[in-house]
């Protein structure tokens, strides 16, 4: 059994005091894996405050440069991320594709360059409004997590966690419906069966992301083939993100 994940991706959201009162607030469930992502600059506090509480939350990067170091400002490299104590990161975000023109090279190149150092990775992947509608939405997705997996080995999917989320519904307030997820993620599964083998395909866990709320998580979860969700507006507020934490009680 797939353990489910709930991951929080607060994006540019939440001072350093703010983020530390929400982790503070959530009542974890021990039957969900649960990560909160805050920026760059509070990943050291929210950490230490996840560590001197001893909460049971894993703290991810949002991002991270696929070079080890140099000339390269504004960015942060694994090594940074390591020191203070954070080994997950989130690459290929829809937001880091559109807005900051991160091609599938580059994020084939973070995905190695996170996983060659031991930091784990929640690739996300997902389709425009138009793919979707032309048709082509499948072959889109697939083609992303094709590049971004291409070099990749089979001992190494177990550090990778595959966040679908349809760029279309990311902060707009419309979800995909229950049975499109699933079939996007029953997609994906045999994309990974093909491409590696069952076990692997069995095992990794695929997120659903998109405007993912306490109102529809229950359904959601229910897909046999969801295995949780990186969450964005819904995470920023105890009362939301407590409710989906804990969307099996």
């Amino acid at each position: 059994m797939r353990k489910p994940l709930i991951a929080g991706n607060w994006k540019m959201n939440l001072t350093l005091d703010e983020g530390c009162e929400l982790v503070k607030s959530l009542k974890i469930n021990n039957d969900v894996d649960v990560i909160v992502a805050p920026s760059f600059v509070n990943l050291l506090g929210i950490n230490k405050v996840i560590v001197e509480n001893k909460l049971n939350i894993k703290v991810a990067a949002q991002n991270m440069h696929f070079e080890k170091s140099g000339a390269f400002t504004g960015e942060v490299s694994g090594e940074m991320l390591l020191n203070i104590g954070i080994n997950t990161a989130i690459i290929g975000h829809s937001e880091r594709r559109d807005i900051f023109g991160e091609t599938n090279e580059i994020i084939e190149k973070k995905v190695l360059s996170a996983l060659n150092q031991n930091i784990s990775v929640i690739l996300c992947v997902g389709e425009h409004i138009e793919d979707r509608e032309s048709g082509k939405h499948e072959n889109v997705v697939i083609s992303q997590i094709e590049y971004a997996l291409k070099n990749v080995d089979e001992k190494d999917m177990e550090n990778i966690v595959i966040a679908y989320e349809p760029v279309w519904a990311i902060g707009t307030g419309k979800t995909a419906s229950s049975n499109d997820a699933e079939t996007m993620h029953l997609t994906i599964r045999n994309f990974i069966a093909k491409k590696f083998n069952s076990d692997v395909a069995q095992n990794i866990r695929i997120l659903y992301g998109g405007s993912v709320k306490p109102q529809n998580i229950k359904e959601l979860m229910s897909m046999n083939n969801i295995d949780g969700a990186l969450v964005g507006g819904a995470s920023l507020k105890s009362e939301s993100f407590n409710q989906l934490i804990n969307f099996n009680k």
